[in-house]
């Protein structure tokens, strides 16, 4: 058995028994972060039934894809250089980090079809952090609305790096607050439904709040 198979079953395990807990019933998808991994490793990930694939940079994501195309969604986790979209834009499933008006007017000018989108929501308040604060993600939303290439299907956020429970909790609690007040305003370009949080130090915690894809790099790939 090889050690990703390994780590994942241990991961689903994890992700079962955190739903246990939370009585939470919502699926969790897996989104393997390859960035910085070989080919081979991704290979591996794949063969393992790994689907969801996440990379943060143009030069990964384009090699990858050229390897290996149609056997995965591509998810890019990073945030986008407007200059960059591009190159981007039309190679991938999901971005988990729309966060300003500039990238939104790039993707769609760039994009042939819809790109499911995330809004980046920085809920920690942390300056190291990208993303909107949690008051500016409606107003940002519902700005959108003539943009016909986008479609927002979520909200994305990073917990703090801390070993405290509750400090983490918080903001995934507050994400999915959050969602629900995107859900409640009934937008057709903003079903908002997905919540993508978590990874590989506090994705159970994540999922015990309601997440619905978890980004897992070095618990799953290395």
């Amino acid at each position: 058995m090889t050690k990703i198979i390994h780590n994942l079953e241990s991961i689903n395990e994890k992700i079962n028994e955190a739903k246990k807990r939370a009585q939470v019933t919502q699926d969790v998808k897996i989104i393997a972060v390859t960035k910085q991994v070989s080919i081979e490793r991704t290979s591996e990930a794949i063969e393992a039934g790994l689907i969801h694939l996440g990379e943060n940079r143009p030069e990964g994501l384009l090699t990858k894809k050229g390897e290996f195309n149609n056997q995965a969604k591509w998810h890019y986790i990073g945030s986008l250089q407007t200059r960059k979209v591009k190159q981007v834009i039309n190679e991938i499933d999901y971005l988990h980090s729309l966060d300003r008006l500039s990238l939104a007017e790039e993707i769609n000018k760039r994009a042939i079809n819809p790109v499911n989108c995330f809004i980046q929501a920085n809920v920690s308040g942390e300056e190291s952090k990208h993303g909107l604060s949690t008051e500016e993600v409606i107003p940002f939303i519902k700005s959108l609305q003539q943009y016909d290439k986008i479609r927002i299907i979520g909200l994305m956020t990073m917990a703090p790096n801390t070993d405290d429970e509750t400090v983490i909790r918080k903001v995934f609690r507050d994400l999915k607050n959050l969602q629900q007040e995107v859900v409640k305003l009934n937008l057709p370009f903003a079903p908002c439904e997905e919540l993508s949080m978590g990874m590989s130090n506090d994705f159970e915690i994540a999922v015990e709040e309601g997440a619905t894809f978890v980004r897992i790099g070095t618990a799953l790939v290395g």
